[in-house]
């Protein structure tokens, strides 16, 4: 670290700790051998994020629990890490049923293409977790400072893409993963072997012993389809096609949603596109940016360790001419690409010979209800469906490559537990995003999956007096600044600052190529309808033809228009 830009202060402790692990083991095994409480340590708790879990509690019950003298109601969160959001019907049975016997009962789908289940307790974690393993599915680097779930387009307009980015996110994936064999140790009984002649201890060989300084995205886009969010990445990929071919990928760096409340130098940034790449040397422009964020990014401020701050810090010019460096060659002038919105394709759609049949899962939640058997339907369709099925960045689901002799069956299926498809709900609920939040997450300050739901009914409620009701308009809510819905790019966005309370923001660009601004701070749900309201009529009488919220708002004089992190705050 010897350039003058580089952080050069004491250490965070986590740095210590990752380096003292011996990679990633910690006492986590010991910890889960423990029956006397339903916790592991609060070292192992930070190393368990990268094998794929997170310690929570239950906080609908903290303080009963609290009064009663007992601990609190500990249990985990298992993330599976699925490249791609891609799954075998075969697998989802295994998933659907692990909720059942180890979880809460239901399966979440998350913004990056990923399972999780909720509610695991410390005795069930390592079955959970092995049984995970036996489907060919990991959760290994799902959490922690490294590489987490690469993301690509679930379903592309030119479907014979599909294959190509989705190997490559497969690719990334292996290739970003961690060596250390703690995983297999902990997790799946192997032995540990170490070859102590020729080397008497582990390497990773990409991230070396203390892993990134903070985690880090890569996402996949194919235009016009902007649904991964690819400015929201620490590395985007925009596929670049010629004649209906892929020939690479223009390279955006430097995106991040995460903020903290009253710290102004935290901020969400938009990756910046610094080039173009053949798409054979993708996988060694993304290894080179990986270890520039490694060498370079702040081990000291965990706050600032997010790599969008390492461009911002380095200088966007200085992280261009040292990838060059890094790969011996320069990256060509990006190519020209429209992004056209960030949404899903409901409904049966053909391509390549098959069919996809896209389905609205609210908050990516999959459950049973009284009175929506959404759990069970996609039960009974796996067990007929000989395609895959693939999870959409918008927590929504692709029942794909579908036979033309299977349509029927599963449209029957459809039909018989009344599932709808997402051409059924308001332009706004179909775009609409939320992450967890209470009771689980331990940083949610406010509801988030519980509450939007009800929100945009009574939204909604406004735009059908306004005649707006099939207007697309992208909402997003996040229990904390954590950002993990990627609010900063909605159009209309609420970001919990406490119970029932929120700060919103405006002016987001409807095919996340924009972030948005604070509009109104620390308001509840009558605060919030009240000032949409008249925003929204206005937007019905004087919106130009084709004009999108997130931009009339801005042309209005509602917000200003941000054209980087660094004016978030302004």
């Amino acid at each position: 670290m010897a350039d003058s830009k580089n952080v050069e202060k004491q250490l965070d402790e986590l740095e210590h700790l990752k380096e003292k692990s011996n990679y990633l083991r910690g006492t986590i095994k010991e910890g889960l051998q423990d029956p006397i409480t339903g916790a592991i340590s609060a070292e192992d708790t930070k190393l368990l994020k990268f094998h794929g879990s997170y310690q929570q509690d239950d906080r609908d019950i903290r303080d009963e629990r609290r009064r009663q003298k007992l601990e609190p109601a500990y249990q985990f969160m298992i993330r599976v890490r699925a490249p791609g959001g891609v799954t075998t019907p075969e697998q989802w049975l295994v998933l659907d049923d692990l909720a059942e016997k180890y979880a809460d009962g239901t399966v979440k789908l998350t913004t990056r293409q990923s399972f999780q289940y909720h509610g695991v307790l410390k005795r069930n974690l390592k079955t959970t977790m092995k049984e995970i393993n036996d489907t060919l599915l990991s959760t290994l680097a799902a959490c922690g400072d490294v590489n987490r779930n690469v993301m690509c387009n679930p379903n592309p307009y030119q479907s014979e893409v599909h294959r190509e980015v989705y190997y490559l996110a497969g690719k990334m994936s292996d290739h970003f993963s961690p060596r250390t064999g703690a995983y297999h140790e902990i997790w799946l009984d192997k032995e540990k072997i170490v070859d102590t002649s020729n080397n008497p201890e582990e390497v990773e060989p990409i991230y070396g012993k203390t892993y990134l300084p903070r985690k880090f995205k890569i996402g996949i886009a194919v235009p016009p389809s902007n649904d991964i969010d690819v400015f929201s990445q620490d590395i985007g990929l925009i596929a670049i096609l010629e004649d209906g071919e892929l020939t690479g990928f223009n390279v955006s760096v430097g995106g991040g949603m995460g903020m903290t409340h009253g710290n102004s130098k935290t901020y969400p940034q938009i990756g910046r596109v610094i080039g173009f790449t053949p798409k054979e040397n993708a996988l060694d422009v993304a290894e080179k940016i990986i270890t520039i964020q490694r060498d370079h990014g702040n081990r000291s401020d965990r706050k600032n360790a997010r790599f969008k701050y390492t461009v911002d810090r380095m200088g966007l010019d200085w992280i261009k001419e040292e990838l060059n460096r890094r790969l011996g060659w320069k990256l060509e002038e990006s190519r020209p690409y429209q992004f056209e919105h960030n949404g899903d394709r409901y409904g049966w759609v053909e391509g390549d010979g098959k069919w996809h049949y896209t389905l609205f899962i609210q908050n990516g939640r999959v459950k049973d209800t009284e009175d929506y058997q959404l759990k069970t339907a996609l039960r009974e369709i796996a067990k007929i469906h000989t395609g895959d099925l693939r999870l959409t960045p918008n927590q929504n689901l692709i029942i794909a490559n579908v036979t033309h002799e299977k349509k029927n069956e599963i449209q029957d299926l459809l039909d018989r537990y009344g599932i709808a498809e997402g051409k059924h709900y308001s332009g706004l609920r179909r775009n609409s995003m939320a992450c967890v939040a209470l009771p689980t997450c331990g940083l949610a300050m406010a509801e988030s999956e519980r509450y939007l739901p009800s929100l945009v009914t009574k939204i909604e409620d406004i735009l059908e007096e306004a005649g707006l009701s099939e207007e697309e308009i992208v909402i997003r809510m996040s229990g904390c600044p954590n950002g993990c819905s990627r609010p900063g790019l909605a159009e209309i966005a609420f970001i919990g600052k406490a119970p029932g309370k929120y700060n919103m923001y405006l002016g987001g660009g409807f095919a996340g190529e924009r972030l948005n601004k604070l509009y109104l701070e620390n308001i509840g749900e009558e605060e919030i309808l009240e000032s949409l309201r008249p925003i929204l009529f206005q937007y019905k009488e004087e919106r130009k033809e084709g004009e999108h919220f997130g931009d009339f708002v801005i042309r209005a004089g509602y917000v200003a228009e941000v054209h980087s992190g660094l004016d978030f705050h302004s």
